[in-house]
């Protein structure tokens, strides 16, 4: 187990800003995760669990708790006939890679979201047309304190737009079994292209980010309402309102926390103010 403790946040999370936390704990096995939650919970220290850090954020007063990371101890992947199994810390964009290579379709519109499978399930992550819903056949969980681990089928998830149960559970994904089909594998690998194509060429994929950083409101796009309320290029401190796609905020020059969480507010007043849509942020600040 990796217990790097006062960890500078910034360091783990797609934003590349934030503050410290207590301690980040890395378990390097099931048994290290299942004993690192139940003396967590026992303690009555505040904890979260993290994955890829793609959709994160940590105030920049800090997190007087413990960050658990799952990382590539939980990356493992097999393969049986069309479905896939794999474990939570495993990268959506390698996974999407690996089904490609087996000539099994679904998981395209997944290539190039930087998170990992249990991110990507907490969130019901999607792009394209595509969520994670759609190919979730199952999710192992272990519970929050650590004492119990169970398997919850896809339809019991209460899966909707970026949501599902772990939102008010806070059990934790350790492996999840994707249903998905058999295509061949050229077909897939140009689908993949494609999307990565329209990807790089519509979003700022080469400055820090957390990707969209509000949930669609009903009956709008969150880009299109930033772009016409005339925030497109709006800097706050180092953060700034992508040029490139309205409802990416960036990290372009060495932005704090509290510079992102500021500009995320301005651009939340201001389409509030002029549209009265009130847009909600996608992204969790810890």
């Amino acid at each position: 187990m990796n217990i790097i403790n006062d960890c500078e946040m910034s360091k783990y999370t797609s934003f590349k800003a934030g503050g410290r936390a207590k301690a980040l704990i890395i378990p390097e096995t099931f048994n290290e995760l299942k004993e690192t939650l139940v003396k967590l919970s026992k303690s009555g220290e505040q904890y979260q669990v993290i994955g890829n850090g793609s959709n994160i954020l940590v105030c920049d007063s800090g997190y007087n708790g413990s960050i658990v990371k799952l990382g590539f101890a939980f990356a493992g992947i097999s393969k049986k006939g069309d479905e896939i199994t794999v474990g939570a810390g495993a990268l959506l964009s390698s996974v999407a890679t690996i089904a490609m290579e087996e000539g099994l379709s679904g998981l395209e519109f997944a290539s190039g979201i930087p998170g990992s499978i249990g991110g990507a399930v907490f969130m019901n992550a999607g792009a394209y047309e595509g969520e994670m819903k759609d190919i979730v056949k199952c999710v192992n969980l272990i519970s929050k304190d650590g004492m119990r681990e169970f398997t919850v089928n896809a339809d019991d998830m209460g899966f909707a737009y970026r949501y599902c149960m772990l939102h008010d559970t806070e059990d934790v994904v350790t492996s999840v079994t994707l249903k998905l089909k058999s295509g061949k594998r050229d077909e897939i690998k140009d689908k993949m292209r494609e999307l990565m194509e329209r990807r790089n060429s519509k979003q700022p994929v080469s400055l820090p980010s957390a990707g969209s950083v509000f949930k669609r409101p009903a009956g709008h796009f969150a880009g299109k309402l930033i772009e016409d309320a005339g925030l497109k290029g709006l800097t706050l401190g180092g953060a700034k309102v992508s040029e490139l796609h309205a409802g990416f905020i960036v990290n372009y020059n060495n932005a704090t926390a509290t510079d992102i969480i500021d500009l995320i507010n301005v651009v939340k007043e201001t389409v509030y103010d002029k549209f009265g849509v009130e847009l909600e942020p996608e992204i969790m600040i810890i």
